[in-house]
């Protein structure tokens, strides 16, 4: 795409903003260009889903069609500056200085709630391991905005988070990221490990999913640790004496000879 065509596009949505919907024709007197080349900008942007054609209300061309304007979508206002971060975080802060850290929590736990609601009907439908149910969940995520992916790998598998909504919002308040890794949890059926976050500066939020035999080392480990091994001595302490076992009486013990007694060689 040219660096003209962009130029007057971003001009276009910038009109549709400013003046809202428009046909063609005003789009065109307002940039001083013809309403063909209008039209091929804006057929571009509606392929984008940018913008959208409607029929004008009331408006007729004499004999004709009535007449279309053109509307912004949504997509299309994403493209503009929004205060949504700064009004999520004052809203925060003022929780947080109202009923401290868990107040904060109990926020990001409803907003989370929705969320979860959605993916778990789509893991639901996917039964199997852990790591197959964080494929229909990584399909869930995308589908929410997050850009998210799954793959097995050798220690069990991964889940990647190439894009997080709120990633500013959490870089100050991580109960956000700690709920969402709880969710992620529960919906995969296991307990998971957040490894990196968009928050915290990396490139990508990781969460490992362990395999079985991770999962099995695990609660061997745990089952291990429980079990009380041999006593050994604190450090800086003298060590018990074991007292010695006394002789088997059963033993016949030996008299030595005496001289007289020695056969010679």
């Amino acid at each position: 795409m040219r660096a003209d065509d962009v130029r007057t596009r971003d001009r276009v949505t910038a009109l549709l903003v400013e003046h809202g919907p428009q046909t063609a024709s005003e789009l065109a007197a307002r940039l001083g260009v013809s309403p063909a080349a209008v039209r091929r900008h804006l057929d571009a942007l509606a392929a984008r889903g940018r913008v959208e054609e409607r029929a004008a209300p009331g408006a007729q061309r004499g004999r004709g069609r009535p007449a279309r304007r053109f509307h912004l979508t949504e997509a299309g206002r994403s493209g503009f500056p929004h205060a949504y971060d700064d009004l999520a975080l004052t809203a925060l802060r003022y929780v947080a200085a109202s009923g401290g850290p868990d107040a904060v929590r109990a926020v990001a736990e409803a907003q989370l709630a929705g969320l979860e609601q959605r993916a778990s009907d789509a893991v639901a439908r996917s039964a199997g391991a852990p790591v197959d149910r964080a494929r229909a969940l990584a399909e869930a995520l995308t589908a929410e905005g997050y850009a998210a992916s799954a793959s097995a790998i050798a220690s069990g598998g991964q889940l990647c988070q190439h894009h997080c909504p709120v990633a500013h919002v959490a870089a100050e308040f991580p109960q956000l990221c700690e709920v969402e890794t709880a969710v992620i949890g529960r919906l995969v059926g296991t307990h998971v490990q957040r490894l990196a976050t968009i928050a915290h500066g990396d490139g990508v939020c990781t969460t490992h999913i362990p395999g079985p035999h991770a999962r099995a080392g695990a609660r061997a480990h745990t089952d291990a640790g429980n079990t009380p091994g041999p006593a050994r001595p604190v450090p800086g302490e003298r060590a018990a004496r074991v007292p010695r076992p006394a002789p088997s009486t059963s033993t016949t013990r030996s008299t030595p000879t005496s001289d007289r007694e020695r056969t010679p060689a």
